[in-house]
C-alpha cells in the first residue's frame, strides 16, 4: 500500500501558538478549509455546467475528454484542509471574534 506523500505531521505546539489555543486554531483552519471547498465546488460546477447535456437517452451521451480532464485536475488538487492549514501556518488566515453587544 502506498503512502500518500501529502500526510504531514503537524507539531501541534506550533498550530496552537498562533492563538494559544489548538482547538480555536483547528477551528479557524476548518472554516477556512470550507470556504475553500466552497470556492472550488463552484468553479467546477461552473466548468462542468458547459458540458451540461438536455438529452437523457443514455445511448447519446458520449464521452467528452475535456470535461474528463478538468475532472482529473481537481481530483488531483491538495484537499482543501491541506490548504488552509499551509495558509493557516504562513500567517495569511485572518481571524477575529465577533464583539459582543453590550448592555448599557
Amino acid at each position: 500500500m502506498a503512502i500518500n506523500p501529502s500526510i504531514i505531521t503537524r507539531d501541534l505546539d506550533k498550530i496552537a501558538d498562533k492563538t494559544e489555543n489548538i482547538y480555536e486554531s483547528l477551528h479557524i483552519v476548518g472554516q477556512r478549509a470550507k470556504q475553500i471547498s466552497n470556492t472550488l465546488k463552484e468553479e467546477l460546477n461552473i466548468k462542468l455546467s458547459e458540458f451540461a447535456s438536455t438529452v437523457d437517452n443514455l445511448e447519446e451521451v458520449f464521452e467528452n475528454k475535456e470535461q474528463i480532464e478538468i475532472s482529473k485536475f481537481y481530483e488531483r488538487m491538495p484537499k482543501p484542509s491541506t490548504l488552509a492549514m499551509e495558509e493557516f501556518m504562513e500567517g495569511k488566515v485572518y481571524s477575529r471574534f465577533p464583539e459582543e453587544p453590550t448592555a448599557e
